[in-house]
């Protein structure tokens, strides 16, 4: 592959960061890779993987930045607090304020509770109950 040729497609596809549908209608992402199935698109197991790795390190970054307190919190409990801001994003984990109150606290017991006692927890139970017993067990 040549740095011309990828210049070249580069211009001529363009960048756009997010999916959208090209001119014939089809979904698309980056430049000009086709994501619809209807056309033999998709991702391979090795690029979602690597989308998974960017971000994990994006929204881990983010709580850290939002939660300095999370540094001092055992690895199974971080892992926990990511978990979530990776399904709904750190605002989302913000909301949580008295399960994050109480995790900062050090009252653990008290934090499990308050994530099940949510409408996230009624939403996808089994992720909250191992989720849950993460911020628990440590």
């Amino acid at each position: 592959m040549t740095d011309a040729l990828i210049d070249q497609l580069k211009r001529h596809e363009g960048l756009v960061l997010h999916a959208y549908t090209d001119h014939l209608g089809f979904w698309t992402i980056g430049y000009g890779r086709l994501i619809d199935e209807r056309r033999g698109g998709g991702l391979s197991a090795q690029e979602a993987e690597l989308l998974l790795c960017n971000d994990v390190q994006r929204v881990t970054a983010a709580v850290e930045r939002r939660l300095p307190w999370v540094r001092g919190l055992s690895e199974p409990r971080r892992q926990a607090l990511c978990n979530m801001a990776f399904q709904m994003g750190v605002a989302g984990l913000l909301g949580f304020r008295n399960m994050l109150s109480a995790m900062q606290k050090g009252r653990f017991d008290l934090a499990a509770r308050e994530a099940l006692d949510s409408r996230w927890a009624k939403q996808t139970p089994t992720r909250a109950e191992e989720v849950a017993g993460m911020i628990r067990d440590g």
